[in-house]
Parts: C-alpha cells; sequence; structure tokens
C-alpha cells in the first residue's frame, strides 16, 4: 500500500450522483508529500464529488493550521488556512491536465489520487507575507538582522531591537537609489 493510497477516490466505481469524503492531514502527510511550503500542520478537508454529464466536480473545503517558517527570524509559526477549491475531473485515454482546475484520467483506471491536488490548495491558500506578530519573533535572530542591516560603521554594537525592521531596509533602499532615477520621478509627478 502506497503513501497516498486513502486519498484515492474512485470515480467509476461511484453509485450516487454526489458522495462525500473526509481527509485529515497531519504532520505525516506533509512529511510524505515533502512539498516546499508547508511541513507541519493538521487541515481537516471535506471533499464533495458530484456527477454532472460526464463531468465530475469535486469541491474542497479546507481549514486548519499549518506551521510554515517566519521570513523574518525563520522559526515555526502558525498560520491558519481556509478555503474553498473546485477540480473538474473527465474520463479520457490518458492522464492529462487540461487547464488549472481540470484534469483527464484515463477511463479504465477510473480513479484519482487527490493528495497532491489537497497540497496544493492548501499552499495557494498561504498569504505570501509569513511573518510573527510585532515583538514574537526570534529576539537574537532579529538583533542579528538589525546588526547587518546598518550602513554606517559609527553605530554602535549594542544588541537592542528596533521596533521595525521594515523601516530600516527602506531607509537603506531609499539611500542606494541610483539618481538618474530621479529624473525619471519628475516626468511621474507631471502627469
Amino acid at each position: 500500500m502506497g503513501k497516498f493510497d486513502k486519498y484515492k477516490v474512485d470515480l467509476k466505481a461511484m453509485q450516487a450522483d454526489s458522495c462525500s469524503f473526509e481527509f485529515l492531514l497531519e504532520n505525516v502527510f506533509f512529511a510524505n508529500i515533502d512539498g516546499p511550503e508547508v511541513q507541519k500542520g493538521k487541515v481537516n478537508v471535506t471533499l464533495t464529488v458530484k456527477r454532472i454529464s460526464g463531468v465530475f466536480e469535486l469541491v474542497f473545503q479546507t481549514e486548519g493550521i499549518v506551521l510554515v517558517p517566519c521570513d523574518r527570524c525563520l522559526d515555526e509559526m502558525e498560520v491558519s488556512v481556509a478555503s474553498t477549491d473546485k477540480l473538474f475531473v473527465k474520463f479520457g485515454s490518458d492522464y492529462a491536465e487540461e487547464s488549472d482546475n481540470m484534469v483527464i484520467v484515463p477511463e479504465e483506471e477510473g480513479a484519482i489520487n487527490l493528495a497532491w491536488f489537497m497540497y496544493e490548495f492548501i499552499a495557494l491558500a498561504l498569504p505570501m507575507k509569513h511573518v510573527h506578530g510585532p515583538g514574537k519573533c526570534n529576539k537574537g535572530m532579529v538583533s542579528k538582522l538589525n546588526k547587518h542591516l546598518r550602513t554606517t560603521s559609527d553605530d554602535s554594537d549594542n544588541d537592542e531591537i528596533d521596533s521595525s525592521i521594515e523601516e530600516e531596509i527602506e531607509d537603506v533602499e531609499e539611500d542606494s537609489i541610483d539618481p538618474r532615477w530621479n529624473e525619471l520621478k519628475k516626468i511621474l509627478d507631471n502627469n
């Protein structure tokens, strides 16, 4: 039995026009799938499958919590995920992905493994930026970031943590702007 056999849905054997399935995705699932975005979590997925004139509509209701690394301090942080996603499946001669939400499954096989699709729906539900709330980042890491962001040599080496790293990054970026861009900014200001 493979790692993801329990996430296989046999569409050909469906007796009713509508079926429901429940999946609990935990740390073992995320470790086995070995995706880059999420390594741990506990997510409930409710799947509703409807047969509509030769096409199967799969509706995924995803809700739970995943652990991802903080973009600032690299410590793990909890992110809640909740989404509703649709996938359409139809039978054909070979397996193919026709579009973002249409999959063709070989008719003689008649089943589809949904493990990777569920993982992708969870990864897409994550926000682009993963950062702890104010004051919750690893203080040692934030202090090292502050130390490396300093631009002048007369800054002292005290490890006091600044309240906002973003302000320092913006200051550094503004100081390093090529003066030729200022001429182009004048064009924007005239409009």
